[in-house]
């Protein structure tokens, strides 16, 4: 059975769909200094999400699987951090190619949480937003790294944008839109391309956030891939913060 939200729950969502225009741009400032700050981006997203996180949440508890997983309290992060459940699971799953990509990255499940933690803004705690509308939160933030791996977007500079482009389509997140637009603005003609790519096939993709994503992992990544009507990835160049850096002090020592 789901919870009602009581007075405190329902006065915290309407304070939550409330923008705040100035913390919004005070993050993005930070993120274009440091595009690897991903507190940043959670900053962003929270301070501009307004109703439509409130949307996504109504659009996920309305579908079969949404009304399941809040009724187990079913939470993505165990499993993904699960790392012996997750290599024992068929050659050339989802799973492997999801280990693949977190190894290649350098990353872990557990860095997202880090970074939505000190991103916080305060306007999502879960004593007063409860524990159902919490979870789909804690459920977005985990399955972003599978998006990657389904997307085959690295997490450099360029697969991120794009994969926001992506996520932008799928969950209309104005702040992601502010990300995305600041970044294109930003992005050589051949990125722009790869970005609107992106958008474009999260058009074309199903509703990824109400997806079963645990008994995805171990399919063959090229089904899940079919299933959710996810195209073959893109080929381009990855191009990484740390390598823009270098070439800049490469060009100022010349």
């Amino acid at each position: 059975m789901h919870s009602t939200p009581n007075r405190d729950q329902q006065r915290a969502a309407q304070s939550a769909a409330r923008i705040d225009i100035k913390a919004a741009l005070v993050a993005l400032r930070a993120l274009t200094r440091n595009p690897d700050d991903t507190a940043q981006v959670f900053r962003i997203v929270e301070s501009l999400s307004g109703p439509s996180a409130q949307k996504q949440f109504v659009r996920f508890s309305e579908t079969e699987f949404g009304r399941r997983a809040i009724d187990r309290r079913e939470e993505l992060l165990p499993v993904l951090c699960d790392r012996a459940r997750l290599e024992a699971m068929p050659v050339g799953s989802f799973a492997h190619a999801y280990l693949r990509f977190i190894d290649e990255e350098g990353i872990t499940a557990g860095g997202l949480v880090d970074a939505s933690t000190e991103g916080a803004t305060g306007r999502w705690n879960a004593d007063l937003i409860g524990a159902e509308r919490d979870l789909f939160r804690h459920r977005m933030r985990d399955m972003h790294d599978l998006w990657h791996t389904l997307t085959g977007y690295r997490g450099d500079l360029i697969g991120e944008l794009s994969l926001l482009a992506f996520t932008l389509a799928q969950v209309r997140s104005p702040g992601v839109a502010l990300i995305v637009a600041v970044g294109f603005a930003r992005a050589p003609a051949p990125a722009r391309r790869v970005i609107l790519q992106g958008f474009a096939r999260g058009l074309k993709a199903t509703w990824l956030p109400g997806q079963d994503w645990i008994s995805l992992l171990p399919l063959p990544l090229d089904t899940v891939r079919s299933v959710l009507q996810i195209d073959a990835p893109p080929r381009y160049t990855p191009v990484y913060s740390r390598d823009v850096a270098a070439a800049g002090a490469r060009r100022d020592a010349a």
